[in-house]
């Protein structure tokens, strides 16, 4: 008995299945007097001035690089694969390290440390001109 009701059950799904995923009609009407109203307004004629690009820097006549208030040393201890780290990161305005990034790895968990270091190092930050400027820093540890 179970096995005959499961056909019937499945067209029945089916039929449901199929009313439900039909699509609206269109209102084809309506939509040609909307596009025949906004082809009515009035449009204006737009002049644009070259503007200078808000994050272009100025020339700075005046640049001092960042001066560094503590870099402990992360007690590098190198591995059988190359000996060597190099970090790249920035110095941001307000002296702190941000986004530190390994270019030359010595293995995942010397890296993980030198990373974590490196993060809690701070800096007077470079200037232009006087004013604090974000800057590209990179340092690399041996064993040497």
């Amino acid at each position: 008995m179970p096995g005959r009701i499961w056909p019937t059950v499945l067209i029945l799904l089916m039929a449901v299945s199929a009313s439900a995923v039909s699509t609206p009609p269109t209102h084809s009407k309506a939509f040609e007097q909307r596009e025949r109203q906004v082809s009515k307004t009035l449009t204006r004629a737009a002049q644009f001035v070259n503007v200078p690009h808000t994050s272009s820097r100025p020339a700075c006549q005046d640049v001092r690089p960042p001066q560094p208030l503590t870099t402990p040393d992360p007690l590098f201890t190198p591995s059988s694969q190359g000996g060597k780290v190099k970090v790249s990161f920035i110095v941001g305005t307000d002296g702190r390290v941000h986004s530190p990034l390994i270019l030359e790895s010595a293995g995942l968990a010397g890296d993980r440390h030198i990373l974590e270091t490196v993060r809690t190092w701070r800096y007077r930050p470079a200037t232009c001109n006087g004013v604090p400027t974000e800057t590209e820093g990179k340092v690399e540890f041996s064993s040497r």
